[in-house]
């Protein structure tokens, strides 16, 4: 998948964060683009930061938990502009709970955007791939897709099977010989919302001793920008790069998920640990002293 600049790219979850960062990426390569999320107002901000670059935009409201919302997208995206060639499925959302008190609702819900999302967006254009001659689908994971964490069992559930999923896809391809391959992308901490939009359980506090603390914790650890973890995934499409990292925390955590189970985990719950106590810890310092 050279030269991009040539190609007609679809992306979900295109509204905010690393899918507009892609989206802008691509634009200034001279990519067409077909862009989708459900936040309508964040879509219009990104299709009018496309068009600045001179791109071609088109634009869809969507949830891709629908599958025939999806599977009828990918129909308008290939009327609209011939062909497809490069699909990310990157629409997500956060749930932080723990197994006992998360609602069968909240992780319907999750799994539907983060999982059947990204399998309903790979099998609606799988076929206009195929019929192009050559392609490249995009889906993310996440860090929490090479190790799980506490309060994170939904996500790391969604993360994991779109891992397994995208795998054994990019062996299907390759045996094939298709011309249509995939890579699985696992972000670290990057600077986008979605801590800050993400669907909080009380029963997180019992973890951390604060449930607001997950969301800062996120804050002070996601080091990386949209804007390099799109470099970044875009030059694994150009190399056909069936995995890879993004951001210096997720080469951390891909070592410690090679470690025996028994031994990251321990790590995580002790860190865990220490975290809860530091939380739950008043604050004993002295008064400061009055001005003068």
């Amino acid at each position: 998948m050279r030269d991009l600049g040539r190609r007609v790219a679809a992306i979900t979850g295109s509204g905010s964060g690393i899918g507009r960062a892609l989206a802008v990426d691509l634009a200034r390569r001279g990519t067409r683009l077909a862009l989708s999320d459900i936040d309508e107002d964040g879509l219009t901000e990104t299709v009018a930061l496309c068009t600045r670059s001179g791109a071609t935009v088109t634009s869809q409201c969507l949830d891709v938990a629908d599958r025939q919302a999806v599977e009828e997208w990918a129909g308008i995206v290939v009327a609209d502009h011939g062909r497809v060639e490069l699909v990310v499925n990157n629409a997500g959302v956060a749930l932080g709970a723990t197994v006992e008190a998360m609602g069968y609702d909240d992780f319907e819900w999750l799994m539907g955007i983060n999982f059947w999302g990204v399998v309903y967006g790979t099998k609606a254009f799988l076929p206009h791939l195929k019929a192009a001659g050559e392609g490249h689908i995009v889906n993310l994971s996440s860090v929490f897709g090479l190790i799980s964490v506490p309060a994170q069992s939904a996500y790391n559930a969604s993360k994991f099977a779109v891992r397994g999923f995208t795998d054994a896809l990019r062996m299907e391809l390759a045996i094939e010989g298709s011309g249509v391959s995939c890579t699985t992308v696992h972000p670290g901490g990057i600077k986008t919302n979605i801590a800050r939009n993400a669907r909080m359980d009380d029963s997180v506090a019992t973890l951390t001793g604060d449930a607001g603390s997950a969301r800062d914790q996120f804050d002070k650890v996601a080091i990386t920008s949209p804007e390099r973890a799109a470099r970044r995934i875009l030059a694994a499409v150009e190399h056909g790069r069936p995995r890879v990292l993004v951001g210096p925390d997720a080469s951390v955590i891909d070592a410690l998920s090679r470690l025996p189970a028994g031994v990251y985990q321990g790590l995580v719950i002790a860190g865990a640990r220490r975290r809860a106590r530091h939380d739950r810890t008043p604050d004993r310092s002295p008064d400061p002293s009055p001005d003068r």
